[in-house]
């Protein structure tokens, strides 16, 4: 991840994700990290209500992973914002990926 340019683009929907994988693996120092990084712009938060639509599109075709709101609002961003996903999720991203609206990195 360090290698890539510019700053990180989180959904603020996936917040909660994060607070809890934070919480449950990492430590108070990790969390501070994570804050750290918000304030200073490594991390920049996307509301992406203009991607309701979109949403509502990816949770209906992949409605028998089930897809889920969070995967649909961090695909939906990626694609607006270059296509590129950070995961390790390839159950669900690496679907969506093979059709061709976004790319997994690192790239499993």
């Amino acid at each position: 991840m360090a290698s890539e340019p510019g700053a990180w683009i989180l959904p603020a929907a996936i917040l909660g994700e994060v607070g809890y994988l934070v919480a449950s693996r990492g430590s108070p120092t990790a969390l501070n990290a994570l804050l750290d990084d918000l304030g200073d712009g490594t991390y920049v938060l996307d509301a992406g209500t203009d991607d309701i639509p979109r949403v509502r599109v990816l949770a209906r075709r992949y409605a028998d992973l089930p897809l889920g709101l969070v995967d649909a609002m961090v695909i939906a961003c990626a694609e607006r914002n270059g296509g590129r996903v950070a995961t390790l999720d390839m159950r669900h991203f690496g679907v969506v990926a093979r059709e061709g609206t976004i790319t997994v990195v690192p790239a499993a």
